[in-house]
């Protein structure tokens, strides 16, 4: 939740969202980033706050865990396309959508 609140204030806005979309090579129209809110958008508020967050990531995973996908996504993070995903490749992807990751914090995830 946090990589899409870009401020902090505990909403995530179209332009929160549209921001880590496209840092994942999706370029969705401002329409579409609003659909998408408006999906899980529970109070009516315009923005996502984090228990609609997750009924939004629960959708998403129920609908679209096929292989073709989960290929897709691995080639945003496989960047020399050898069919592994470095440390390095993985620092470069996390922090084009804002998250500042220590080398720690980076073999953690590997």
């Amino acid at each position: 939740f946090s990589l899409f609140d870009k401020d902090g204030d505990g909403q995530i806005t179209t332009k929160e969202l549209g921001t880590v979309m496209r840092s994942l090579g999706q370029n969705p129209s401002e329409s579409e980033l609003q659909d998408m809110i408006n999906e899980v958008d529970a109070d009516n508020n315009g923005t996502i706050d984090f228990p609609e967050f997750l009924t939004m990531m629960a959708r998403k995973m129920k609908d679209t865990d096929s292989e073709e996908e989960i290929r897709e996504a691995f080639k945003v993070f496989d960047r020399d396309n050898n069919g592994f995903i470095s440390a390095a490749e993985l620092r470069h992807v996390m922090t084009s959508i804002g998250e500042k990751l220590t080398d720690e914090e980076v073999d953690e995830m590997i």
